[in-house]
Parts: structure tokens; C-alpha cells; sequence
């Protein structure tokens, strides 16, 4: 679904009859009720918000849903397969929570994955670079219990020591050989119905990827590292569907455009 959004509803100020998201993920092999009861997960945990019009229901993005989109169009677009400007400074995140708040731990530890943090031992995550991890314990209501600073390493240890201990890189890397294993073929997937089906697949594919991804250092890295293969086929294969799936989607979708209040399309 974060694929999809981001594809046909980010920047364009529409919203999306339910409809219409319905016949989208059938070609995918997404069940209406899969469908509906996402949508409507979504939309009660504040990403999406609702419009009616007449008998049908439109769903648009909200500001927070926006915010997660755009820092998913910058891993996608914009940071590249590897870490080739680091400058050898880590940020380190400590925090400690009461039993009782699990659910906050869980929330935490999902949001630290996301930004790049790798666990280094009970309670301390680190990532290379300067992240903003203070932004992810106040949007979590939980900068008292968090505890962020940036360092260098110093003997006896060793960057890619932390590196490997933070973070499983042959699994990272297992990814990106399943991808390619899936896409680098002559024709992929040729069972989809179509490139609109290909081309969700694909941004999924390559979502999941990046989300799991912790833009390590390439100096840390193999030198056939995968993601670096993987990312000139995703790029490949996107502007290979772009126009045709466009096309697709235009036929299928019917929107509303929500910024000036107007009429479905």
C-alpha cells in the first residue's frame, strides 16, 4: 500500500475512491477484503484521510502519511545503493523503558530500524552518520527515556567491527540476491497481468529492501556488494513500466482532486 501511495497519490493533492485501490491490488492478487480492512487501519492510525462523495468514499494522505512518503521517496531516489561519504562519526542512542511499555520499545526499536540503527548490545543502537534520533523519541513521546549522542570509535575497536555487530550484513545482502534473482530476467514476472502489476511489485520489492537497508559504509562493504547491481536493475525496470503502468492506473483511478475541493476524475 506505501508503494502505491507513493507512486499515484504523493504530490498530486488527489484522493483515491476505494474503489478504484480495490481493482488496482486485484491485479496483484490482493483480496477486496485485504484491501478495505488496510485502508481502514490506516486510516484510524491517522495516515490516510477520508472523503465522501455521494455513495463512494476517497481516501488522501495525511500530513504524517506525506512525511513517511517523502522520506521513503529520499532512501529510494536520493541516497544511493551505498554510504561512499562517510566521515566516520556514528550516533548512538541509549534508552531504557519500564517493563509495562512494550509497546513503546516496539515503536522505538521499528522507528531506530527504519532511520538506519543497527542494535550494538541491550539498550545502545548505533548508526554511521549524524541521524536526527531526537525526532524519533519526540514524535514517540519518549525523549526522557532516550539518551542520543555522536561519537567516533577509539582501540581497540574497529568501525567495521561495530559494522558487523550491529548489523547482519549477509543477510542485507541475501536481499538484494533474492531481488535480483527475481528481476534480472529477460522478462519478469510474466505471469502479472500487466506493467501497472509489474511495476507495484517492483516498488514493493525494492521498498522492503531499503527499509531493512542501513546505508553502511561502502569502505565496510564487499566489493561486489549486491544492493550496488540491484539498484541499477530497479532503476532500469521502473523506467521501463513508468509510462505504460501510467497509463493503466489512468484508466483505473478515479480521483479527487482534494486542494481545490473539486469534482472526481
Amino acid at each position: 500500500m506505501l508503494s502505491f501511495l507513493g507512486l499515484y497519490l504523493l504530490g498530486r493533492g488527489t484522493a483515491v475512491y476505494s474503489g478504484s485501490v480495490i481493482d488496482v491490488f486485484a491485479r496483484v492478487g490482493v483480496s477486496e477484503e485485504a484491501v478495505r480492512s488496510t485502508l481502514s487501519r490506516m486510516a484510524r492510525r491517522g495516515l490516510l484521510t477520508r472523503t465522501r462523495e455521494g455513495r463512494k468514499v476517497y481516501f488522501g494522505l495525511t500530513r504524517h502519511a506525506t512525511d513517511v512518503l517523502e522520506d521513503g521517496f529520499r532512501r529510494v531516489w536520493d541516497a544511493g545503493a551505498v554510504n561512499r561519504d562517510w566521515d566516520g562519526t556514528w550516533t548512538l542512542v541509549g534508552f531504557s523503558l519500564p517493563d509495562g511499555r512494550w509497546r513503546d520499545r516496539h515503536d522505538l526499536r521499528s522507528q531506530l530500524g527504519w532511520a538506519g540503527f543497527g542494535m550494538l548490545q541491550h539498550g545502545l543502537w548505533i548508526a554511521p552518520g549524524v541521524k536526527d534520533a531526537a525526532a524519533i523519541a519526540e514524535r514517540l513521546g519518549l525523549t526522557e527515556h532516550v539518551t542520543v549522542f555522536t561519537a567516533q570509535h577509539a582501540k581497540p575497536t574497529e568501525s567495521a567491527d561495530l559494522v558487523h555487530r550491529a548489523f547482519d550484513t549477509d543477510e542485507i545482502a541475501a536481499g538484494y540476491h533474492a531481488f535480483l534473482a527475481r528481476w534480472d530476467v529477460p522478462e519478469p514476472l510474466p505471469d502479472a497481468p500487466d506493467d501497472l502489476a509489474r511495476q507495484l511489485l517492483l516498488h514493493t520489492d525494492w521498498l522492503q529492501l531499503v527499509r531493512r537497508d542501513p546505508h553502511l559504509p561502502a569502505e565496510h562493504l564487499d566489493r561486489d556488494w549486491p544492493a550496488i547491481r540491484a539498484e541499477s536493475l530497479f532503476r532500469r525496470l521502473d523506467a521501463r513500466f513508468r509510462e505504460p503502468a501510467a497509463r493503466l492506473a489512468a484508466e483505473v483511478m478515479d480521483v479527487l482532486d482534494v486542494r481545490s475541493g473539486g469534482t472526481p476524475g
